[in-house]
């Protein structure tokens, strides 16, 4: 099996003012990172937001934050997949590090403070 990296997601989803379609399209992404060899980690609903600047007279909406580890050419595969979905309105993908185990702290030495004077 080949190295999985661990990737976070934001996506943006077209929900045509229907929020009740919100667990049907995560669904469909969580299956289609299922798909590339995926597997997810975590989904973090962030409900519906408003845009500063109304991109192609959409006025806002529902984000969503999905954790998932995959091959290395996971990104590639899955904005392809996206750019032709309509209901994913934009998608941007991070890659993170694995949490690495933290440093021993070095304690400070103990001695006698010099005096200036």
């Amino acid at each position: 099996m080949s190295k999985q990296n661990c990737y976070e997601g934001l996506f943006i989803l077209n929900t045509a003012g229907k929020d009740d379609s919100v667990p049907e399209i995560l669904a469909h992404i969580e299956s289609e990172i299922k798909n590339i060899g995926g597997k997810v980690a975590n989904v973090q609903k962030m409900d519906r937001r408003p845009f500063a600047r109304a991109p192609h007279k959409q006025t806002s909406g529902y984000f969503a934050n999905i954790i998932f580890h995959g091959p290395p050419d996971s990104v590639k595969r899955l904005n392809t997949r996206f750019a032709l979905d309509d209901t994913v309105f934009r998608v941007m993908f991070l890659r993170k590090d694995e949490p690495k185990a933290a440093p021993a702290e070095s304690k400070p030495k103990k001695g006698k403070a010099k005096s200036r004077g």
